[in-house]
This record gives structure tokens, sequence and C-alpha cells, in this order.
């Protein structure tokens, strides 16, 4: 795996690979000895260390060893990794640098630069170096990004069928070389993790199909009370595994005891009914409980007719149009004149343009006063709705203030390229939310106008910008600015109104972050407090896609981790035909959802084609589809697996007729 950077994103992604997954990396840094760039710890080491280890390389483009390890973390499943991390220096990934890192015979290439175009540049150079090469992008523009998908998987292809490799060589499937492209956005990774811990107070969060699952670390359930499975039970914790607080800390710092077996990955509903005494890892979806706020489309800038008007005024207009009615109806009866006529001298009337009824009845002289009061009452009522409706039009595109009535919200601080995406998620979960934005012209205001969502302008360090977004009725608070002391300053103020306040950080230093975590935790034992930082929650999906494009997260447990994937049945021996409990292999694999939104028959053009992700219905989970549902070729499976498990599906491809297929 070759990893190219020049921020934290980068080497987080290092150590994930190397960690998480046991893969050798070749890093491709800028710099590898600037002071505030974060360092890449050796497995069970001291971070001191690492330092003076990762000082020594040389400031010209160098190759150097792997670095030493005195207990290495294990890879997955049982096996070491021969090395750790290669750091390699090089200011530009041009055809020198890419070639320096071997990513001529490399599995996959990571471009995580913050500039976009340099990672286009650099995906350009690395698919003509090596067709054959996953790819996968860091880019923040979404549109760009699906362009960019399509070009490189089609130049793939090319290259594939030049030299005679099949046309399944770019779609990552049962056959051929996986060489297909993947574009991500950190943003786009993080906001579904950054929601769940403002909804849940969880940022272990995998999405799929529609789905938001969160792995979630369980203390041992005493004998005799039954505790809650959840979707799944992922895993069975040894005895010596750590306390559940510090599942947030990195993976290869859990402390495995001698002679311990380690977990019990994946077992059957008996064993984990019966399991007495051992924590466990539990598979559970994430959903909004509260009251949920009526969503706006993306789309759109106009103000919503019924809010042209205020009530008190419509009551108004209401009862004048009822007073001309009446007058109309009693000259109709009264006078005796054709109804229609009788509404159109009531109208003329009311608009004082009628000639006086000075030789008429007094019925009629009666009518016509009363037509004129009521029309002096009108003038005031017209004026105001005209003031009103040009009031309405004018701030359709300004910022709403929060409602007085407003509770249980979160409050969203800041709106750049993290808090927008964020905003966005929490929005499609109908999670009521505050924003609070010092910049007029940051990247989510105009996002936060179209969708109505209450603003406040102002800097968060200033008093009383947190009270106008009613923080002490807030359930929870996200500091998502790009600066570490803005972040804590709005923490410990909302904490200090509302001592129960559910917080989340977005914090760079590592050291920082952990110091900050514990402070707040000993000072509200009962407060939930996360510290993280964007790249400790991107590191881990753009991992899962230098793995292959069907890796959705990996959920590391002790020292051993499970994959999430979601697979197509077609093709699949283990899959195609077979019922959901026929698929399942205690320790081994098991089916979490299945999209079924593919239709019964495909047309042959069209059965690789699934549709398109945001016309697709939320996956249906396996209660809700039971055991016995028969999955159908065009079904996406959503499992999850160990890697030696994963890796078996995929090289038990669909024999010939008559061959057979092994089973279980």
């Amino acid at each position: 795996m070759v990893v190219c950077g020049d921020d934290a994103l980068a080497h987080r992604l290092a150590t994930e690979l190397r960690d998480v997954y046991g893969e050798r990396v070749t890093l491709v840094v800028p710099s590898a000895r600037e002071p505030h760039r974060p360092r890449i710890p050796p497995p069970s080491r001291a971070l001191d260390r690492a330092t003076a280890l990762l000082g020594r390389v040389s400031a010209a483009m160098t190759r150097t060893g792997p670095l030493p390890s005195e207990a290495p973390v294990d890879g997955g499943d049982g096996e070491a990794p021969e090395e750790t991390v290669r750091i390699l220096e090089s200011a530009q990934p041009d055809d020198v640098a890419l070639s320096e890192a071997g990513v001529a015979g490399a599995e996959a290439l990571a471009l995580v630069y913050d500039d976009d175009e340099l990672n286009i540049h650099a995906a350009l150079r690395a698919r003509r170096l090596n067709p054959r090469l996953r790819l996968v992008i860091r880019l923040y523009n979404r549109k760009l990004g699906q362009h960019l998908e399509e070009l490189l998987d089609q130049a793939a292809a090319v290259a594939a069928q030049g030299v005679g490799e099949t046309d399944g060589a770019v779609d990552g499937g049962n056959s051929g070389i996986d060489a297909s492209t993947t574009v991500l956005s950190d943003a786009d990774t993080v906001a579904p993790a950054l929601a769940a811990t403002a909804v849940a107070g969880t940022s272990k969060v995998i999405e799929a199909d529609g789905l938001l699952l969160r792995a979630v670390e369980r203390a041992p359930v005493p004998p005799g009370r039954a505790g809650d499975p959840g979707l799944c039970t992922l895993a069975l914790l040894s005895p010596s595994a750590g306390d559940p607080a510090s599942a947030a800390r990195p993976a290869d710092a859990t402390r495995p005891a001698a002679g311990d077996e380690g977990p019990v990955l994946l077992p059957d509903d008996a064993a984990a009914a019966e399991a007495v005494g051992c924590g466990s890892v539990v598979l559970e979806t994430v959903s909004y409980t509260g009251r949920p706020v009526r969503r706006r489309r993306l789309r759109g800038r106009g103000a919503p007719l019924a809010s042209l008007f205020s009530r008190r005024l419509r009551w108004s207009l209401a009862g004048i149009v009822g007073a001309v009615l009446a007058l109309a109806v009693a000259s109709w009866i009264t006078i005796g004149e054709n109804p229609v006529h009788a509404a159109y001298l009531t109208l003329l009337d009311l608009f004082a343009i009628n000639d006086p009824a000075i030789d008429g009845p007094l019925p009629r002289k009666i009518l016509q006063l009363l037509s004129g009061l009521t029309g002096l009452l009108l003038l005031p009522v017209l004026v105001a709705a005209a003031f009103e409706g040009l009031g309405t039009f004018r701030s359709a595109s300004a910022l709403r203030r929060p409602p007085r009535g407003l509770s249980g919200h979160v409050v969203l601080l800041g709106l750049g390229k993290v808090g927008t995406r964020v905003l966005a998620r929490l929005h499609e979960m109908g999670t009521p939310v505050v924003c609070i934005e010092a910049d007029p012209d940051a990247r989510g205001i105009a996002l936060a106008r179209r969708l109505r969502v209450p603003t406040v302008l102002g800097d968060v360090t200033h008093e009383g910008v947190l009270e106008a977004a009613l923080t002490e009725r807030a359930a929870g608070l996200l500091a998502l600015t790009s600066e570490d002391t803005t972040n804590l300053e709005a923490a410990l103020y909302a904490r200090s109104v509302n001592p129960q306040l559910r917080v989340t950080l977005r914090l760079f230093d590592d050291r920082f972050a952990t110091a900050v975590y514990r402070t707040l935790r000993a000072a509200h034992p009962r407060a939930l407090t996360r510290s993280r930082s964007t790249s400790f929650l991107a590191a881990p999906a753009f991992a899962g896609a230098m793995m292959g494009r069907q890796i959705l997260g990996a959920i590391p447990v002790e020292r051993r981790v499970l994959l999430v994937a979601r697979v197509e049945a077609r093709g699949h021996a283990a899959l195609e035909g077979r019922t959901v409990g026929e698929v399942r292999r205690p320790g081994w694999l098991r089916v979490l959802a299945v999209d079924t939104s593919a239709p019964d028959d495909p047309e042959p053009a069209t059965a690789a084609a699934p549709p398109p992700e945001q016309e697709r219905e939320p996956a249906h989970l396996v209660h809700e589809l039971g055991n016995d549902y028969v999955l159908r070729p065009q079904d996406r499976v959503l499992l999850v697996a160990t890697r030696q498990a994963l890796g078996d599906l995929h090289s038990r491809r669909a024999r010939p007729a008559g061959t057979g297929a092994p089973r279980g």
C-alpha cells in the first residue's frame, strides 16, 4: 500500500493500514520532521521514541528500512505484519516520487493531499504507471469526483483489455484485478460519525445502504439478567479485555494477557445468550429518537405562502372579507337587487368610488355608510399586508433565528467544510439544529439559509452567542471549527451552562485531545464527552477503500478485526440462491442486511447497474426479512466477516453446472 499526503489524514491512514489490516505501507510526505505534524508511532512504542526514529529520516528523498517493532500488532487475524511503515520524503507526487514509492508494483494507492488539483494530477500519473492499481482519491467536489472515477476506471478497463484481461478487471467483482477508483471526501466520510456522536453519543459508525450502524462495547452481564443483543453480537471479549471506557484508544494500544485465547468473533445466538462474565461488542442502529424537525428540500429558496402574512393579518383580512359578504347579502335582501349587482355596489361603496345614495331608501343609505366604514378599516390592513409581504421576501434569503421554545436540539459550532456536511446529515436525520458561525461568508451559510436552519452569526468566544443558540436547553454540542482552543472554550462554557450537555470536540493534537477528554470526563462523569479529529474518523473509510471498493469499514475487536462489506450475490456460490440462515457461519461470516431494491428480473444490459444511491431505499435488516429469505442474484448483501472469510467468499466463484459448490 502507498499513501501520499501532506496532513494528519495520511499519517492516520498509514497507521490504520498497518495496525488494523496488517498491510505493508509506504508513506510519501513532504516532510517527516516538521514539529507540528503528527507522528506514526510504532506498535506498542512510546511517542518520544517514534519522534527519535522519524527524526533520523533524511531531508532528501531517501528510502529507509522498516521501523523496528518490539511487540508487533496482530494483522487482524493472527498474522503479524512483516514491516511497519516506510517513510519517503518528496515535495510533490511526481513520476519520480511515485516510482520510488513502488507504485508500479503496489496493490493500492491513496492520494490524500489537501489540494484537489494535486490529487487529480497524481492520480492520472499513477494510472499511467500502473493500470492495475486500485486508486483512492481525496476530493471535496462530488461531481468532479464522479467524473474522475469514470475516467480512471475506463482507462484501467482499456489498459486491461489491451493486455488480455477480462472486462471484470475493473469492477472489483469476483474475477480479474480490482483496479477500481474510489473518490472520497473526508468531510463526507466523517459527517455520519459526527452526526451519530451528536445523536447517540458514539462515533464508531458505519454507513451502508441507507443504514447507520454502530459497534458498542458493553460490560459483562450479571448472571440471571438478560442483556440487550441489539442487531447482533459481533464478539465476546476475553476476560482480559480493557475497560469499556478505553474503546476510543487506538488499535495498537490493546493489551492481551499471556495465554489469553482472544475474543470469540461472530458467535451464534445461543453462545451469545449463554455468555456470562465477559464483555461483548454489539451492533446497533443509530437514529434520532427525539422530536424530528420538518425537513426541507435542499433546493429552492422561495418562502412558503403561509409565511407571507402573519396570523393576525390573515385574521384581519378574513374579517373584512366576511364583512363585505355580509353587506352584499344585506343589500341583496333589503333592496332586492341582483346578487351579483348587489356585491358590485358593495365593492364600489367599499372603495368610495360610488355615487352617494342621497335619493335612495334608508336601508341603502345605511349600507353605504357601513361599506365606507369597512373601506376605512381595509386601508391599514392592505398597507400592513404590503409591508409584511415585502419583509417576508426580503428575509426569505436571511438566516433564521432560533425559536424561543426550542429544546433538545444540537448546537453546531462551525460551518466550514466539515460542518457543512454534518449539517446536511443531521437535517436528513430529522435532528433539530442551531448553527453558530463567525464568518458570514462561510461555506455552510448558504446551505443553512436554504434549509431555513436557525443560525447565529457571531464569535462563540463573545458573551451571549451561546445563549442566543439556546445552549442551556440543547441536547448536544458539536464544536467543529478548525481552532482547538475555540472548540475547547465553547465546550467549557457550554458545560458551565448545561452540565449534562453531550459534547463532541474536533481537536487536532492527539495529546491535547487526550488531556481534554480525561479532564472533562473527570469533571463531569455523568455527561458524555468525545474528542475526535477529522483524520481519526476518516482514516478507517479510506483504509477500507484501499482494501477494496466493497469494504465499508473495519471494527477492531481487541487484537483482531471484523470487516463490514457490501457484496452483490451474483456470481458468489456461497450467496446466490442461498437463504440468509444458510449463509451465516458462526465465527466466520454473518449477514446484517439485504438491499432488495433491484427488480426481480433485470434486463441483461442493466443487471450490473444498480440504481443510483440517492434513489435507493434503506436496506432491509435480517430480522425484517427472516432467515428463510432466499438471496436473488441482484441483491446486495451487507455482511460482517473476518478477513479470511471475506477472502474465501471472493475465491469461491459460481461453478459450472454439475460441479457443485461447497456449503456451510
